[in-house]
């Protein structure tokens, strides 16, 4: 597992560039590789803990055979200082088993404890290159979303430029100018069709604004 993961990156960008060369989601499979990675990590977490578990019970084993030997040889010293050789002999025998399980359990304990700790440490590392593949995971999110979204915008200006919405926006900018030229030319039209009626009562009116003004004149004595 260890060696698998540490391959990981390798295999991760490979895989990317497959995916790529398929035309499939890159943003998906970026999730799917780092859910992969998280699943290692996890499987790594439970190894660990029982090899710790396990040189734990190694370590107490331990223990208990050494107490063993320390009660034993107390046990025979005491047999011997009350005049009872053979119970010190049999002590000390029950020693020698304790002896020999106590040096088993010492080397079996100091080859959990250097095995926990390259596995505490190779975790470390697994721990550490996930949150850098976390980071250029975001990275090239990021740098997919942004191409997808320039690609999108690309294409809908394409055909804004070529396609039946400019053209129908022209078609409506001549109909417009065509409406204005109407408005203008009818203008023209009333203007040249003024009745005799109409240009006697400009006249009136012109008269009037005369009048008011002479009247004004004659005020100021500006005759």
């Amino acid at each position: 597992m260890f060696q698998f993961f540490s391959r990981v990156r390798t295999y991760v960008e490979s895989e990317l560039n497959a995916a790529l060369d398929k035309a499939e989601d890159p943003v998906k499979m970026l999730d799917q590789f780092m859910r992969d990675m998280g699943l290692d990590i996890r499987d790594a977490e439970t190894a660990v803990a029982k090899q710790l578990a396990n040189e734990k019970i190694l370590k107490k084993k331990y223990d208990d055979a050494s107490s063993m030997v320390a009660k034993r040889q107390k046990q025979a010293e005491e047999a011997v200082e009350a005049g009872n050789e053979d119970l010190a002999r049999r002590a000390l025998e029950d020693k020698q088993n304790h002896v020999v399980q106590m040096n088993s359990m010492k080397e079996a304990y100091e080859r959990a404890a250097k095995d926990s700790t390259v596995l505490r440490e190779k975790l470390g590392e697994m721990k550490r290159e996930y949150e850098e593949m976390q980071i250029k995971k975001d990275s090239l999110k990021a740098r997919a979303e942004s191409a997808k979204t320039r690609t999108k915008m690309n294409r809908t200006m394409s055909s804004v430029d070529s396609g039946e919405s400019l053209q129908g926006f022209n078609r409506m900018e001549e109909k417009v100018m065509h409406l204005e030229a109407e408005a203008e030319t009818s203008e023209d039209l009333r203007a040249g069709s003024r009745s005799l009626d109409d240009e006697f009562d400009s006249l009136k009116k012109g008269s009037a604004v005369d009048d008011e003004l002479a009247a004004i004149k004659k005020q100021f004595g500006k005759e």
